[in-house]
């Protein structure tokens, strides 16, 4: 067995005051109850809430209050996320900090939830980490798990436990955790899915594990997540399969076709060029529904293109 305790906090997000101190106290709270604690993890957007207006000019000192953090409590600390103003673009950032206090990766969100994550850029890089004698960890942030491409990416490079800061407060929780049990299982990893709760979300935080059962999940009120997970069930699962059935990664390493949908150039993409754009529902919309069926629109298409010149 390789043990390694996490432990996610689902606590209360102001969204017009800072959350910092709060999560100051929460910390305090979950090493005190739970000293064997090896890292902790906060919800997306957590310090600061959900509005771009709280962006902070990077570098600011909330870093090294966490910093500050994770020494104190000789803990892996990832506060969430916080949008941050970096050459005059705003970013939705997540920070991993280490025992010692150094800020070992930064990893800015992929997928922004565009159209309502208006002006939020796209992060182009990913994030894993090795924490010694444990294992290989990466980040994704909310949306971005929406994306297998992202997983993918990450666990292909070896990742075997997901961090994912969440801030969900609609309807498709209930997708969205479905989404987090489906990505444990199909990529044989671990996933710690952290949700807040007022401006920070409807909650129902939890941890998968790499046969997609979920391990605990909370409610609707604040909660920690204290889980000590077991790296070497991922390394058994990747070799033997999922409860000795599928070999996900290695039947994916060993597929003999290739996916033109991933070369832009190719015409395997050319009904999504056929959306429309991605924008901000308006009331009383009729979109999508006076649209031809996906063969005569791409019929439609070439007509158009024809026609050109």
């Amino acid at each position: 067995m390789v043990p390694f305790a996490i432990a996610g906090v689902q606590m209360y997000v102001n969204a017009y005051k800072e959350n910092v101190s709060a999560m100051k106290q929460r910390l305090e709270l979950v090493m005190h109850k739970f000293p064997w604690t090896q890292m902790v993890v906060f919800s997306e957007l957590c310090p600061h809430g959900p509005l771009t207006t709280k962006a902070k000019d990077y570098p600011h000192p909330d870093i090294e209050a966490f910093q500050e953090m994770a020494i104190k409590h000789k803990v892996w600390l990832v506060p969430g996320s916080m949008f941050e103003r970096r050459e005059g673009k705003i970013y939705n950032t997540s920070v991993v900090i280490n025992p010692q206090g150094e800020v070992i990766g930064r990893y800015d969100k992929m997928f922004p939830f565009k159209p309502y994550e208006a002006g939020v850029e796209s992060g182009t890089n990913f994030l894993i980490f090795d924490i010694p004698e444990v294992g290989r960890f990466g980040v994704s942030i909310c949306f971005d798990i929406w994306f297998p491409e992202t997983t993918r990416t990450l666990t292909s490079e070896g990742v075997e436990v997901l961090i994912h800061p969440v801030l969900t407060g609609t309807v498709d929780r209930d997708v969205e955790l479905s989404i987090a049990r489906s990505t444990a299982a199909m990529f044989q990893c671990y996933v710690v899915d952290i949700n807040g709760l007022g401006a920070g979300g409807n909650g129902r935080s939890c941890i998968v594990n790499p046969a997609g059962s979920i391990l605990y999940q909370s409610a609707g009120q604040e909660d920690i997540l204290v889980m000590e997970i077991d790296l070497q069930l991922v390394r058994r699962q990747r070799e033997t399969g999922i409860m000795g059935l599928g070999q996900l990664l290695k039947s994916f390493r060993d597929r003999s076709v290739e996916f033109p949908i991933y070369d832009r150039s190719s015409a395997a993409g050319v009904y999504l060029n056929t959306l429309g754009p991605l924008s901000m529902p308006e009331k009383g919309t009729r979109a999508g529904l006076d649209v031809a069926p996906p063969g005569e629109a791409l019929n439609q298409a070439d007509t158009k293109l024809q026609g050109v010149g």
